[in-house]
């Protein structure tokens, strides 16, 4: 009796198993084959400013970087500033030592023993001329002329003097101050570069030869940014037009700046034609920008303040008309109704409308993920 009783309480175990195990299955083919509902995003439009902006890549440089040059070619004896020193207009930078060349000098030698001969015979005849003036003998307008001959002798001879002392030196007694052996700055500013050391040899700027750099100096106060456009932006920026700097070097940091030149003739970079941009920088006295910082020019193309703004995922295009799902019901389920509206300006992420939408208006946005809803719901 008793093992009658076990086998069937075991047979309505297993059929009471089986049978939920059908109906679990069936429950889940059920739920499976049930269409999935979607939900999406809400999205309300908001007043805001669109702006498409361009980026062009370049460097800050000196407006003006002004190379001195000697004017006499020699030896450099002596340098007296080093790069990033700063130097006011007239100071010197480096010494100049004159190799005479051979020919040259013995040519002044020369020209000075000829001087010095003819002083000493005019002198000679001056002397007796004033004796003879004296004694009555001689007029007074003969005496004139031997005195005015006895000076242009002694001016020769001076001449002849500097001039060998220029052939010589470099310099003379009568133009010490303004000496083309010392290299002077020609403007004030900051040293950017001094390429010669003391032993080099220098070749003087002239007609034929650009001479050989001393120094490099420029104005770092005047700074401006030489950049590229890209030829399919080009015809969307003008001088004038505003400018906002981010130079790599300093971080996130920005400066100001003005377009003023856009090059009128392209050139072919890596397969692209680009333009010359140029804009005059503002740097605060706070701020020290090297030359050759490499910077980032971003320029604001087109601008649209206080419109309606959605985000412009939300927007469906067919062609040239625009649409949005306008929401009519959020629950218990979501309605939406297609909306065509006329858009404005976009900057890749906002775009602008123009007609068919308010601020009271709702859209739908993207669709919530699964995952997105079950952290949700787990979460307390």
């Amino acid at each position: 009796m008793n093992n009658r009783l076990v086998k069937k309480i075991k047979r309505i175990v297993l059929l009471s198993l089986v049978g939920l195990a059908v109906v679990g299955t069936f429950v889940f083919l059920w739920k499976k084959a049930q269409p999935e509902v979607t939900e999406y995003e809400i999205v309300t439009p908001e007043r805001g400013t669109v702006e498409t902006k361009t980026v062009a890549t370049g460097n800050v440089e000196p407006r003006y970087e002004i190379l001195i040059k000697p004017q006499i070619s020699g030896i450099i004896s002596e340098v007296l500033k080093e790069a990033g020193q700063r130097v006011t207009e007239g100071e010197i930078i480096a010494k100049v030592k004159v190799i005479p060349e051979m020919g040259q000098l013995n040519s002044a030698e020369s020209r000075v023993n000829v001087a010095r001969i003819s002083l000493d015979q005019v002198e000679s005849t001056h002397r007796r001329d004033e004796q003879l003036f004296k004694q009555g003998i001689l007029t007074a307008e003969e005496f004139d002329v031997s005195k005015a001959n006895y000076r242009k002798a002694k001016e020769e001879l001076a001449n002849a003097q500097s001039a060998l002392e220029i052939v010589r030196d470099g310099i003379s007694r009568n133009t010490r101050s303004s000496s083309t052996t010392q290299i002077r700055s020609t403007i004030t500013g900051m040293i950017l570069n001094v390429p010669i050391k003391v032993g080099n040899s220098v070749i003087q700027s002239n007609s034929f030869n650009d001479g050989t750099t001393i120094a490099s100096v420029a104005n770092m106060n005047d700074m401006i940014f030489r950049g590229n456009v890209d030829e399919t932006e080009i015809g969307k920026i003008r001088e004038g037009m505003p400018i906002k700097l981010t130079v790599g070097a300093l971080g996130t940091r920005t400066f100001d700046a003005v377009l003023e030149y856009v090059s009128p003739k392209g050139e072919e970079k890596n397969g692209a034609i680009q333009f010359e941009i140029k804009a005059a920088v503002s740097l605060p006295d706070t701020s020290f920008v090297r030359a050759g910082y490499s910077a980032n020019a971003e320029i604001v193309l087109e601008r649209a303040e206080n419109v309606l703004t959605i985000p412009e995922s939300t927007v469906e295009f067919h062609g040239d008309t625009a649409f949005v799902q306008v929401v009519k019901q959020e629950k218990p389920k979501q309605i939406f109704e297609k909306r065509q509206i006329k858009t404005g300006l976009s900057d890749g992420i906002k775009i602008e409308v123009k007609e068919g939408l308010t601020e009271k208006d709702k859209i739908r946005g993207a669709a919530i993920s699964k995952e997105a809803n079950n952290n949700n719901e787990a979460k307390p």
